[in-house]
């Protein structure tokens, strides 16, 4: 069997649970103490360009995932985490889902500092769970098409549109400069790195599987 797409063992030991629980926990870290523990810990947690590159911080490809700028980005972050994170672990295993978490993120976070990089804005600070997060949407996508999704408890949407919903939106910033400090463009990558991952680790299509075929 290829390497590439030998299984792990199932297990489900809950692991978005503990995820959740660690990136509180550094939220209550860096937010909570004193100014000077908080501003180190954003700068040494956080992707930023120009340290990857002078002080080869390359620890932090992964480590922005676990930074939030603030309480609401925290909590709707967390929030989609809980809600789509733990279907999907049920699915994939606690194993599986881990890889799929940290290979997905971390791949946004190189992507977006090659975009970083290529358009010279090398001082900015990533930092948040959204291209894991937006990875663990359109997984449950593919895994449950014919979910509904209640947006804001009103709404009824299939999971799929609710995917491509996101996907214009970012696309519509992203056109227009909008959307403030949020990086759509890394939410965008986590799309991407998602679909190739279900391609390249899972021999599925990801369109078959979101068009109901």
């Amino acid at each position: 069997m290829n390497i590439i797409r030998r299984p792990f063992r199932y297990v489900n030991f809950n692991s978005v649970f503990w995820l959740i629980g660690i990136n509180v926990l550094v939220f209550i870290a860096t937010y909570f103490s004193s100014q000077r523990n908080q501003q180190y810990m954003i700068t040494h947690l956080s992707m930023i360009p120009y340290a990857v590159i002078e002080l080869k911080w390359v620890w932090t490809f992964v480590t922005y995932m676990f930074m939030h700028g603030g309480f609401q980005h925290i909590l709707f972050n967390m929030l989609g985490l809980f809600i789509f994170g733990i279907q999907v672990e049920r699915q994939m295993g606690s194993k599986e889902f881990l890889l799929f978490y940290f290979v997905t993120g971390t791949l946004a976070g190189i992507f977006s500092f090659v975009v970083y990089y290529l358009t010279n804005n090398l001082i900015v600070a990533l930092m948040g769970a959204s291209g894991a997060l937006y990875a663990v949407q359109l997984a449950y996508a593919i895994l449950f098409p014919n979910a509904i999704i209640y947006i804001w408890g009103i709404i009824p949407l299939r999971a799929p549109v609710m995917v491509l919903g996101f996907t214009v939106i970012s696309l519509f910033f992203i056109a227009t400069g909008g959307g403030g400090n949020v990086a759509h463009l890394t939410h965008l990558a986590g799309f991407g790195f998602a679909w190739l991952y279900f391609i390249i680790r899972f021999g599925i299509s990801p369109l078959r599987r979101l068009l109901g075929r």
